[in-house]
């Protein structure tokens, strides 16, 4: 691993096993290129992704090994059992998330390179569809290798290249966090303004109340699924911190609760980005959730599915419900807070 907390454990692992006489052998193992083999022509990491892509897609990588024939163990192996996850924590978890393994991630990704990718270009961003690979938590844990992954893609064939920039991402985020270790705490690229603190309206967005029907179906089914459409976490990402102003470190951490596939360096990396204190090239950029909702959950699909309230909405209401004959149905909530004079503040601010 590349955080902070992972160094100082290998530091701390290395100093017990030269006690014991022993050495300490690290194996990259989590990205496909090693967090700190790319370098800019400053000898610095890089900030921008579009010539880290260039680079990266270019480099060799290392060989796909076998499964060892047989793991030397310990005679005997004491027996003792996996402990549920109530014995892991008293904390709520989600009652839909996904099933872990190898032998559920290896079929995951057989199913998706044999049916799935060829439409990835097309289908990513349209939320109510199954147009990603839903791999993301397989690579977290390992297993699934990302070597592996990308030695089975061929840049030649339809959707494989795109699909291969999004695993691109997630070395660069890695590569990001490896050489700022500061970046779950600190700006990489400090704003002009400061932070609003508003614990009333964090807890509308965490609970999926905000009256924008995107931002709440993205929020509700991160509760539900521990896992979130890629296209919805910017959506819900922007709304808090370019919408309401919070700071972008209260949704990086409600993310890290929450998320299966919620690796440190791709999640606050990706909330820097958005919140326009990272790498991204247009800090200003505000996502309109109407807008987005309508363009990648045209029928409401999307919506539906994760804010019953809005079931029978029309089409042509169902991602501004507010705007229908009536105002929104029963139970769900007005818009927290009106886009065009969100907007102006945010750029106000912007401008410090």
């Amino acid at each position: 691993d590349v955080s902070a907390y992972a160094g100082a454990r290998a530091q701390r692992l290395a100093a017990v096993a030269a006690q014991a006489g022993a050495r300490l052998r690290l194996h990259p193992a989590s990205t496909v290129v090693e967090p700190d083999r790319l370098r800019t022509s400053s000898d610095g990491p890089y900030l921008v992704f579009s010539p880290y892509w260039r680079r990266w897609s270019q480099v060799e990588r290392r060989e796909v090994l076998d499964a060892p024939a047989r793991i030397p163990a310990p005679d005997p192996l004491p027996a003792s059992h996996l402990p549920a996850l109530s014995e892991l924590t008293t904390a709520p978890t989600s009652p839909d998330r996904p099933v872990g393994g190898e032998q559920v991630g290896r079929a995951r990704l057989d199913a998706w390179l044999a049916e799935g990718i060829a439409e990835y270009e097309a289908g990513q961003g349209r939320l109510g569809g199954e147009g990603t690979s839903r791999l993301s938590a397989h690579l977290r844990f390992g297993c699934v290798s990302a070597t592996e992954v990308v030695a089975r893609l061929d840049r030649r064939r339809r959707g494989h290249e795109p699909f291969l920039r999004q695993l691109c991402w997630r070395d660069f985020n890695h590569q990001l966090l490896a050489a700022h270790p500061q970046l779950p705490r600190a700006d990489l690229r400090p704003r002009r303004a400061g932070w609003h603190h508003d614990p009333d309206a964090a807890e509308a967005w965490r609970q999926g109340r905000t009256g924008y029907p995107v931002v709440d179906a993205g929020m509700r089914q991160l509760r539900r699924e521990g896992w979130m459409h890629n296209r919805a976490r910017m959506l819900v990402a922007s709304f808090l911190t370019k919408h309401l102003l919070v700071d972008w470190r209260v949704g990086a951490r409600h993310f890290s609760e929450w998320l299966v596939d919620g690796e440190p360096a791709n999640n606050v990396a990706q909330w820097q980005w958005v919140a326009g204190t990272g790498t991204d090239t247009r800090p200003n950029r505000m996502l309109n959730p109407v807008l987005q909702g309508r363009r990648h959950d045209p029928h409401g699909d999307y919506v539906r599915r994760h804010v019953p309230e809005l079931a029978d909405v029309d089409d042509a209401y169902v991602h501004a419900p507010w705007t229908a004959p009536g105002g929104p149905p029963p139970g769900y909530p007005g818009p927290l807070v009106d886009h065009a004079e969100a907007r102006a503040r945010f750029l106000d601010a912007a401008r410090g």
